[in-house]
């Protein structure tokens, strides 16, 4: 059950690798594997709840919409919400739940603080991802009319950040069927206020054409430390890079020096996909070792209960359940609690 904001995005997203293949001939490997990527995301003897995420999409009310502000940390829609409209577009927007990445407002005009919460939708995502876009946004090179790879993306939300950057293409990747269909209702709203410059591929970075280098800058933020080889995953990054392209590469990290890892035994703070939690000092020789240069680390930040939490938005365990309750800076299985630093690199 498909509606016009995903059969629009999809084509605005051909368009865009068309005309990219016509500068950059690689892209043509993306447009042939395209059609198999967007089908095999919306079938459902891959992905059960694939109809009802569309169905979902389809019956959100369309609404008149002001203005849309890419800049504004909670990614605010200003548009007329009447209660019908928005009664409805709340129900259908939770059963895309759990909503992970953002905060997304629907409604109320942007900026303001007038307004109570029958006059708009606050999509009160588990992390704060706005926190973590302001530690890293100060220390990013230009991106205004760059090409830019968001890699394990999520619901969007720093893609749509980039785009408000000034990037000139965003291609975010996530092979989430959820997440996937989170950022076309967010589409729906935003519709055409980006000029269709934010767009998403539902496929892990391993799916895409090997050594493409269409992107000048690339951005794997959460995702490192799920691969279990993580050169193999710097060495994909790289090959997405042009030549003297910026990585960002945020990831879990312990303290230590050059030759401290960590490998969890069985799970950290209760994932059971974590695989390796280098020092900083170590990262840094990972990603020269992985051919990149002029490594520096931006940010180390340890991650808080105030930044990442349960909400009416995602009403699942979250970090405070997964800390010790006697000590919260150690991990229910007794390793350091969540650090994460942030390091910018060049190819």
């Amino acid at each position: 059950m498909l509606n016009d904001t995903i059969i629009n995005a999809e084509r605005e997203l051909y368009l865009t690798l068309l005309e990219l293949a016509q500068q950059q001939p690689i892209a043509y490997e993306w447009l042939k594997q395209l059609p198999t990527w967007l089908n095999a995301i919306k079938d459902k003897a891959n992905y059960a709840h694939a109809p009802a995420y569309q169905a979902s999409v389809a019956r959100l009310p369309t609404l008149t919409v002001n203005n849309v502000d890419l800049n504004s940390d909670t990614l605010t829609i200003d548009a007329s919400l009447n209660e019908s409209e928005r009664k409805q577009a709340m129900a259908l927007l939770k059963q895309l739940m759990p909503w992970r990445k953002g905060p997304f407002q629907i409604g109320g005009q942007i900026g303001s603080q007038i307004g109570n919460d029958e006059s708009f939708i606050k999509i009160d995502t588990e992390w704060h991802s706005d926190w973590k876009w302001q530690r890293v946004a100060p220390h990013l090179g230009e991106l205004k009319g760059r090409r830019v790879l968001d890699v394990g993306g999520g619901s969007g939300y720093h893609g749509w950040r980039m785009a408000g950057a000034g990037a000139d293409t965003v291609i975010i990747i996530d092979p989430s069927c959820l997440f996937y269909h989170q950022f076309m209702a967010i589409r729906h709203f935003v519709g055409n206020a980006d000029n269709y410059r934010t767009h998403y591929i539902p496929v892990p970075l391993e799916a895409l054409p090997a050594h493409s280098q269409l992107f000048d800058t690339v951005f794997s933020m959460g995702v490192l430390y799920h691969r279990q080889s993580p050169f193999e995953h710097l060495q994909q990054l790289r090959g997405q890079l042009v030549k003297g392209g910026e990585l960002v590469l945020e990831t879990l990290v312990i303290e230590g020096d050059a030759n401290t890892v960590l490998v969890p035994h069985d799970r950290y703070a209760q994932m059971n996909n974590v695989y390796f939690l280098p020092s900083v000092a170590a990262l840094i020789g990972w990603l020269e070792k992985a051919g990149f240069s002029d490594v520096r680390c931006v940010d180390v930040a340890v991650t808080s209960t105030e930044e990442q939490r349960k909400t009416e938005w995602m009403t699942y365990h979250s970090l405070a359940d997964f800390l010790d309750p006697n000590d919260s800076t150690k991990t229910m299985e007794g390793y350091p609690a969540p650090m994460r630093a942030t390091l910018i690199a060049k190819r």
